[in-house]
C-alpha cells in the first residue's frame, strides 16, 4: 500500500506517467510494443494523412474536478493561454486554411480571451468546436455564453456520463447531473440539438470504470429515448470515449489496483482499422504555452512534436508539421482499443 501511495502521489509528473504505463505494459503476456504492432499492419512510422483539425487547449482551470480527467484540470490550475499566443494561433489558423478549430480546457469558456478569440476565428469562416463541461454555463459569469455560442454557430461538444444521475455524479461529482439537464434544455431553448438550426450539440460518454465503451450506436439511442422521455431533451450525436491511463484516471487505475489488468485490455483489443483512423493523422494539438503536440493525449505527457517538425506554435510550418513522424507509446492503445476512440468517438463502426 505504501508503494502505491508514493507512486500515486508522484503521478502530477508526466515522465513517471510514462514510467509507470510502460512498466505495466511490460507485465502484459506477449506483449508488443506499439510501435511493433503500427510496423505489422505497415503504419510504422506513424504519418498525418493531413491536417484537417486545429486543436487548442487553452488552458487548464476548470471548475470541476472530475475523475476521469486526463489533463488534472480544476479550480486551481493557472496554465491559461495568453492573447499573444492566442494570435499566434489565429496567423496559423489564417495561413493554413485548416476549416475546423477545436477548443479545449479545462474548461475553455474560462479563458478570459474567450469570447475575443471565437469572434476573431468566426471572422476567418472556420467551423468552431467547444468543448464544455455543461455546469460552467450555469453561473452568473458565463450564462450569456449559450446565445453568444449559438450566434456564432459555435458547435457544443460536452460531457454527459451516463444518462441518470447517480453514475454521472459518481464520475463528476454530486449535483453535477441535475445542472447538466439545466444546462441542456437552456441549450435546446436556444436552438441547440433542434432540427433546421444548424447548431450542432454532442454528448460524450467516458466509461466510469475500468472497461472499454460499449457500442456508440447502441448507446446513442438509450441516451436520445432516456433523455427525451425524462426531460424532453434532443442532441445531436453521441461520442463514446476510452478513459487513457493517463494522470487522474491512471492514479485511480493504480489506486485500485487495475492498471495492469487494464493495459492488458487495451492491448489485446488492438484494432488495426482503428489503427488506421486515429486522431493524430488528421489533428494538430497546441497546448496552453503554444507547444505543439500530435494530439491532447500526447500533450499531457508532454511528448511534443518531434523529427524535423515544428514544436510551438511561432514556428508553425504546415508542410513540416503535414510531413511529420507522430510520436507514440504504450498509451496509444487507448485510441485503438475495440472499436477506438478519438475526439470524435468511436473510429469504426
Amino acid at each position: 500500500m505504501k508503494t502505491l501511495l508514493a507512486q500515486s502521489h508522484s503521478l502530477s509528473d508526466p515522465g513517471v506517467q510514462l514510467d509507470v504505463i510502460n512498466n505495466h505494459s511490460d507485465k502484459v503476456k506477449n506483449l508488443d510494443k506499439f510501435e511493433k504492432k503500427l510496423d505489422e499492419i505497415g503504419l510504422f512510422p506513424l504519418k498525418p494523412t493531413g491536417i484537417e483539425i486545429f486543436q487548442i487547449n487553452v488552458g487548464y482551470m476548470c471548475n470541476m474536478t472530475c475523475k476521469h480527467c486526463h489533463v488534472d484540470a480544476g479550480p486551481d490550475r493557472k496554465e491559461i493561454m495568453t492573447r499573444e499566443t492566442l494570435e499566434h494561433c489565429l496567423e496559423a489558423i489564417a495561413e493554413s486554411g485548416i476549416e475546423t478549430v477545436d477548443l479545449t480546457g479545462g474548461a475553455p469558456e474560462m479563458n478570459p480571451h474567450f469570447r475575443w478569440f471565437v469572434d476573431e476565428v468566426s471572422k476567418l469562416n472556420r467551423h468552431i468546436i467547444v468543448r464544455s463541461n455543461l455546469t460552467i454555463l450555469d453561473t452568473r459569469k458565463f450564462e450569456d455564453l449559450p446565445l453568444f455560442m449559438a450566434k456564432h454557430g459555435v458547435e457544443i461538444t460536452c460531457s454527459l456520463p451516463f444518462y441518470n444521475k447517480r453514475r454521472t455524479d459518481a464520475q463528476r461529482g454530486e449535483g453535477t447531473y441535475d445542472k447538466s439537464v439545466k444546462v441542456l434544455r437552456l441549450l435546446n431553448n436556444v436552438g441547440y440539438g433542434q432540427d433546421g438550426t444548424g447548431l450542432l450539440l454532442n454528448l460524450v460518454y467516458n466509461p466510469v470504470g475500468a472497461f472499454l465503451p460499449p457500442d456508440q450506436n447502441s448507446l446513442k439511442l438509450d441516451y436520445k429515448a432516456q433523455l427525451w422521455k425524462d426531460y424532453g431533451i434532443v442532441f445531436n450525436e453521441l461520442y463514446t470515449i476510452t478513459n487513457l491511463p493517463i494522470s487522474r484516471y491512471l492514479n485511480f487505475l493504480v489506486m485500485s489496483g487495475n492498471l495492469e489488468e487494464y493495459m492488458e485490455k487495451l492491448i489485446t483489443s488492438f484494432n488495426p482499422s482503428a489503427a488506421m483512423g486515429v486522431m493524430c493523422r488528421n489533428t494538430i494539438s497546441i497546448g496552453w504555452d503554444g507547444t505543439l503536440y500530435d494530439c491532447d493525449f500526447n500533450q499531457m505527457l508532454k511528448l511534443r512534436t518531434n523529427h524535423g517538425a515544428p514544436d510551438h506554435i511561432k514556428d508553425w510550418n504546415l508542410n513540416k508539421l503535414n510531413s511529420r513522424e507522430i510520436v507514440v507509446n504504450q498509451h496509444c492503445y487507448g485510441c485503438t482499443a475495440g472499436a477506438g476512440s478519438s475526439c470524435g468517438g468511436a473510429v469504426t463502426g
